[in-house]
């Protein structure tokens, strides 16, 4: 959905980067904040409640929340913008004194979510007004919207850097050899994995996978690496890694070996039948 909203010239000129960059300057260690939800879950709005907390004491960096936006320096938006929070929202802005910092707060504030083309919805807070700041997430933690602001406006350095490893620096990652000779397998099987078990056992099944296709004696031919994957992988106790494995090698595996050969029923794991 297009913008609807014209930034006023006096309000883009008092806006520019510069100006921004210098009201932080004079500001550092005093940020009045103003939070705007536009049409949450309130899934953010726990996170943010519980980033005010003493547990995270976000006043050690100097963000404090202000009742009014006439008294902010940051608006702090939530959201996918709703049509009932358009208005608000805009009223809310041109209220704010300029220059001012706008953050977009988790997945719908920054593009609108899984809500970004619903009838109901204009998308992203950048959708109608200018955003400075997105902190994705659905919902961030609280360290994370704490981290972020304060690295957006200068409190935290960023720790992030781009580098160039040239002329065959050893600094640069070592990427270990693809088993099948296409880096995207192994890409392909680490997502499958965390889809079936969550990041954390998805690791490690993952590992496992990798370490049983690994003992087949040729892995590029798909019967020897079936017989050695259904051994390997009866061996394994846990009968939800059993199944995951199973899953990834027919779903995984073979879709990539159709690079090399046809494949059939025969070449596909079954452990209750085989």
């Amino acid at each position: 959905m297009s913008k609807t909203y014209i930034v006023p010239d006096e309000i883009a000129i008092a806006n520019s980067v510069e100006a921004k960059l210098e009201h932080l300057k004079n500001i550092k260690g005093s940020f009045s904040v103003y939070r705007v939800d536009c049409g949450s879950c309130n899934g953010c709005e726990i996170e943010i409640f519980a980033a005010i907390t003493p547990m995270w004491d976000p006043e050690r960096f100097g963000f404090k929340l202000v009742p009014s936006p006439r008294h902010a320096d940051i608006l702090v938006c939530t959201g996918p913008l709703t049509r009932q929070m358009y208005y608000p929202l805009l009223r809310a802005y041109e209220a704010t004194p300029d220059p001012k910092v706008v953050v977009a707060i988790g997945a719908c504030g920054s593009s609108g979510g899984i809500f970004h083309d619903a009838y109901s919805v204009w998308g992203g807070i950048d959708k109608v007004i200018p955003v400075d700041v997105y902190i994705p997430g659905c919902p961030p933690h609280p360290a994370t919207i704490i981290h972020g602001l304060a690295t957006a406006l200068g409190i935290l350095d960023q720790k992030l850097s781009y580098k160039i490893h040239a002329n065959g620096s050893n600094q640069s990652p070592v990427i270990q050899e693809s088993l099948l000779g296409d880096v995207l397998f192994e890409r392909d099987v680490l997502a499958e994995a965390k889809l079936l078990m969550g990041y954390l056992f998805g690791r490690k099944l993952y590992d496992k996978y990798i370490a049983a296709l690994k003992e087949s004696p040729d892995i590029k031919d798909t019967v020897k690496t079936r017989i050695a994957m259904e051994r390997l992988t009866r061996e394994e106790e846990d009968k939800r890694y059993q199944e995951c494995m199973q899953t990834i090698h027919n779903k995984i595996y073979l879709s990539h070996m159709r690079k090399f050969q046809a494949i059939d029923d025969g070449d596909r794991m079954d452990l209750k039948n085989n």
